[in-house]
């Protein structure tokens, strides 16, 4: 009786899943495959092919460059800040994390738009940088002002996530590793590290799939002088009109993502089968 309340209650669910990720997925699908011919769809490889054009593959290295050290330095910045904030009484530590997640409650636009005014020529940067009298500086529109803006709106992708594990550690193994004589820096190097990595793999990957898609920073803070895939997938059906081409840039952004979820979990998964195997610390 309860299996079958439990599956009555999962159809919603299913049609939802259906209707608003299945069909979708399955339409981009056919529109890659497709070109319009005299109002027919005919089946082409054609819009896969194009994607070979140097343009293209710019475009995507461009993306992915930016990506992967958006990620980096969120990493590089969100594992000590999360190390810090765990450290801490709980009461503070939920402070800290509410100040991480309150710019989040606000509109991922209104959050660009502000680092538009901060970093403009005008904005409070250059300002302070001019009374010091070692400025003002072009900020905007260059991949340094994209770069910033990626790190600032996904940081708390990062810190999140791997403050989650990092709270759960029990201290009883921290404990032990210095009972047996290991300083501060070797408890973190053997233990708290490799129990954190869960955390950091999935930092990593809720920061670099929104990275390598992302229209919107690279439009506003890079002045549409810098084309990333995102702003490329928007032209073709915006401004195009060419969903086919369109489809197939989706499709192939997709695919990297997959294959990069995919590299993660299996890093994910063989860590973690290292720990079970057991071994001495030092």
């Amino acid at each position: 009786m309860k299996n079958k309340k439990s599956s009555l209650l999962a159809y919603p669910y299913f049609i939802w899943s259906t209707i608003f990720i299945v069909i979708p997925l399955l339409l981009i699908l056919f529109f890659s495959f497709t070109t319009k011919e005299n109002g027919t769809f005919v089946f082409t490889i054609e819009n896969y092919k194009e994607l070979m054009d140097p343009l293209y593959l710019k475009v995507f290295a461009r993306s992915l460059y930016l990506a992967i050290l958006s990620t980096l330095l969120c990493l590089i910045i969100g594992y000590p800040i999360s190390y810090i904030i765990s450290k801490m009484n709980i009461k503070k530590r939920n402070l800290l994390i509410l100040l991480f997640i309150l710019p989040m409650w606000m509109n991922f636009l209104l959050r660009t738009y502000a680092w538009m005014a901060i970093l403009s020529k005008n904005g409070i940067v250059n300002k302070i940088l001019t009374t010091l009298g070692i400025g003002p500086f072009n900020l905007l529109y260059n991949d340094v002002a994209v770069l910033f803006a990626m790190v600032y709106n996904f940081l708390p992708f990062m810190v999140i996530p791997i403050y989650t594990v990092l709270i759960k550690i029990d201290k009883n193994l921290i404990n032990a590793a210095y009972d047996l004589g290991a300083t501060k820096f070797e408890a973190f190097k053997k233990v708290i590290l490799p129990l954190s990595v869960p955390g950091i793999m999935t930092g990593i990957t809720m920061v670099f799939m929104p990275a390598v898609s992302t229209f919107v920073i690279s439009r506003l803070l890079g002045g549409g002088q810098y084309m990333l895939v995102g702003n490329l997938i928007e032209q073709q059906f915006t401004t195009m009109g060419d969903w086919n081409m369109g489809s197939a840039i989706s499709m192939l952004m997709m695919l990297i993502i997959l294959i990069s979820m995919a590299l993660m979990s299996k890093y994910d998964t063989n860590s973690k089968a290292n720990k079970k195997g057991g071994g001495q610390l030092w």
